[in-house]
């Protein structure tokens, strides 16, 4: 599961910004070994040596990555890791790595898009839903997302398709 983004390069010494996809910056690192899936499609597995947050994120020194210029092959790379090192959910409650994908529709069965990304906006979080003709967003609330099926890929919304 996706639990963070390598945002780019931090410095000269070739430390890396990490955009955490977790409440508190500093607990992506406790789902360590990362698996992070490259732009090119390739899959590395960095070793951390040094981590401090900053601002909204971390910033972290990888044995991988000695100057400002290695970084460029890891910016944009996905940080991933098995959702069994996560915590546990209580019932009907999910990571938002595993709503990323899903096939939204309708309770009359009209597909929306897949979800794209979510967004944290204070009142509630927000689907960001992407079909080839157009984006929505969706509010992430219990009144308008009816159903969660993880198994299918599938998500049963009360939206009308028109917005």
């Amino acid at each position: 599961m996706e639990v963070g983004r390598v945002a780019g390069a931090y410095g000269v010494l070739g430390w890396l910004r990490i955009q955490p996809y977790t409440m508190q910056p500093e607990t992506v690192l406790d789902y360590q070994p990362w698996r992070v899936r490259l732009r090119s499609g390739a899959i590395e597995t960095p070793t951390v040596l040094e981590a401090q947050i900053h601002g909204k994120g971390l910033i972290i020194r990888i044995a991988e990555c000695g100057v400002r210029e290695d970084v460029g092959r890891w910016t944009g790379g996905a940080i991933e890791c098995p959702v069994t090192a996560l915590p546990a959910l209580a019932a009907g409650e999910y990571y938002w790595g595993e709503l990323l994908g899903l096939t939204v529709e309708t309770a009359d069965g009209v597909v929306l898009g897949n979800v794209q990304r979510l967004l944290e906006t204070g009142a509630n979080d927000v689907l960001v839903v992407r079909a080839d003709d157009r984006e929505r967003l969706i509010p992430y609330i219990p009144t308008v997302v009816r159903q969660v099926d993880k198994d299918a890929r599938r998500m049963i919304v009360d939206w009308d398709p028109d917005f």
